[in-house]
């Protein structure tokens, strides 16, 4: 049990809620329902916090703890949260720095085994084992769907489905295997290499029997309309537990194309960037997208000036490969295109 602080707030800021909704719109006929999910940030109540104290961490503000109190209705007193636990975290614009603000050292320094380290803020996107990702080289392939039991237009959870397989060690009895369909390779418009291949997860399936030229299969997990000529690989359970980490210092690019294929996005749309584990990008970071105009300040001067860059939008990094990402849009002030550039978020 902790007592919260006794302060006099004078006036309290407004709440600005960051709302989460997963695109009901990926393509028109994959969707066959609602997906229930829950994301946002949160933070896990460890010994010695207050609402007072987080608040200062995580906006920099002591006076902004009422804003944290209004989105955690859970909390029904604001003077008593408990070890253990999860808050939600506010998202105001400029909060980008508030996820990895670390410890201060003498902090760390005096840290014994009964006071462990403060967990750090994380996302949480429980919809995380659905996300595809980009990626140069295909995956190999363990297996395509051939036919399901009596011939059934839409395959959903509980429905038999035939796969094919080059040999008997393709697919193990019993294991799980990820649904996923790719599509044409993307190029560079500008120097026409090859940038990747999408990689479009629908569902997950479980081998039942497995015979000398195909194996059965039952469907468990259906993300989207799961179809024939749809093709398997190892499934790899992700943590929906995304911890917040400090971004990549100077770097710059670009999204290269939405999950859906849509020209515009926002708010928690999923995206590709062309940048990966090469060049430093890891799970949990968060990064700035914004334009960059320039302008003719002198007319008699023929050069123009660049102006500053304008932050409209941020993103969170949520799987990686080693040259593309793929990125939630958490916070977006106008539509966002392919193409539209971000870069790491001031420290």
């Amino acid at each position: 049990m902790i007592c919260m602080k006794k302060i006099q707030v004078v006036a309290c800021a407004f709440i600005l809620t960051v709302m989460i909704f997963f695109p009901f719109h990926l393509f028109a006929q994959e969707e066959t329902g609602v997906v229930e999910q829950e994301s946002g940030f949160y933070y896990t109540v460890q010994k010695g916090d207050t609402l007072w104290d987080l608040s200062q961490r995580f906006s920099d503000s002591y006076w902004l703890w009422p804003d944290l109190w209004q989105e955690n209705k859970q909390i029904a007193n604001p003077h008593w949260i408990y070890p253990g636990e999860r808050i939600r975290l506010f998202h105001r614009k400029g909060a980008e720095s508030f996820a990895i603000k670390p410890e201060k050292p003498k902090e760390l320094a005096v840290v014994s085994e009964q006071e462990p380290l403060k967990e750090p803020p994380y996302y949480y996107y429980s919809p995380i084992n659905r996300v595809g990702f980009l990626r140069k080289e295909p995956v190999v392939p363990r297996g395509t769907i051939f036919k399901v039991k009596d011939n059934k237009e839409l395959i959903g959870i509980g429905d038999l489905v035939y796969i094919k397989q080059k040999n008997d060690k393709d697919l193990i009895l019993g294991n799980k295997y990820t649904v996923y369909r790719t599509f044409e390779p993307i190029t560079d418009e500008k120097t026409k290499n090859l940038v990747g291949t999408q990689h479009f997860l629908t569902g997950v399936v479980e081998i039942t029997k497995i015979e000398p030229s195909f194996a059965l299969a039952r469907v468990v997990q259906s993300y989207r309309t799961i179809g024939v000529n749809d093709l398997l690989m190892p499934y790899k359970k992700r943590s929906p537990k995304i911890f917040l980490t400090q971004s990549r210092k100077g770097l710059k690019g670009k999204i290269i194309i939405f999950e859906s294929h849509g020209n515009i996005s926002g708010d928690n749309a999923i995206a590709f960037i062309d940048k990966g584990r090469v060049n430093g990008v890891k799970r949990g970071q968060l990064y700035s997208i914004y334009y960059q105009e320039s302008q003719r300040i002198n007319p008699e001067n023929k050069e123009d000036v660049v102006l500053t860059p304008v932050d409209y939008g941020t993103f969170l990094v949520l799987y990686t490969e080693q040259e593309a990402s793929t990125v939630l849009i958490t916070r977006s002030e106008q539509s966002i295109s392919p193409q539209a550039t971000f870069q790491s978020p001031p420290h």
